[in-house]
């Protein structure tokens, strides 16, 4: 009898070949499988370094803002207490305006209050309290408080023309504004 050779029929030579198809194909699954779990644990990885690139940013903002707040809160930190001491100033300055200069018996008051207004001031610029007295500059709304407004031929139109009650600033920030009466242009 004749052999046939059927299709289907693997000769050994053509079952290795197949066997060595069916090995390489299990480890492409593996190889293909390592490559997915590879590429899953590089995205983890590059989530992780993003996400810790947001943490390093968020905590040098917090420090960041905490420094600054604490330099805000030494720097104002007497902000209430500079403000309460400035009734002593303008009672000061009242009392200076008031008193005779000529009558030689009030002389000595006269000096003692003003050395005693002076130390005073010296002492609250120390801590970065200043005074604001605009007398004859332009008006500014940001630093001064117009109480009148008197037509004025003699100077330029929003000037401070006098000061009521001089104005005071701690470390540039403004304690109380100026009241102030400016000029403007007459009718």
């Amino acid at each position: 009898m004749t052999e046939q050779h059927q299709p289907n029929d693997n000769t050994p030579e053509q079952a290795n070949e197949h066997a060595d198809t069916v090995e390489l194909s299990g480890e492409q699954a593996i190889i293909a499988k390592l490559e997915a779990e590879l590429a899953d644990a590089n995205a983890r990885v590059a989530e992780q370094q993003d996400l810790m690139l947001r943490i390093k940013a968020e905590s040098e903002n917090v420090r960041r803002r905490a420094t600054m707040d604490v330099e805000k809160a030494h720097k104002f930190a007497l902000e209430k207490f500079a403000a309460d001491l400035l009734p002593v100033v303008d009672n000061l300055e009242r009392a200076l305006g008031f008193i005779n200069r000529e009558d030689e018996a009030l002389k000595g008051v006269v000096e003692g209050v003003e050395l005693t207004l002076k130390s005073f001031l010296d002492t609250v610029a120390k801590y970065g309290v200043n005074q604001i007295d605009p007398q004859g500059q332009p008006f500014n709304p940001e630093h001064h408080q117009a109480m009148s407004i008197q037509p004025s031929a003699d100077v330029a139109p929003n000037t401070v023309t006098f000061v009521m009650q001089k104005g005071y600033e701690l470390n540039g920030r403004l304690l109380r504004p100026a009241m102030v009466g400016v000029s403007k242009a007459p009718d």
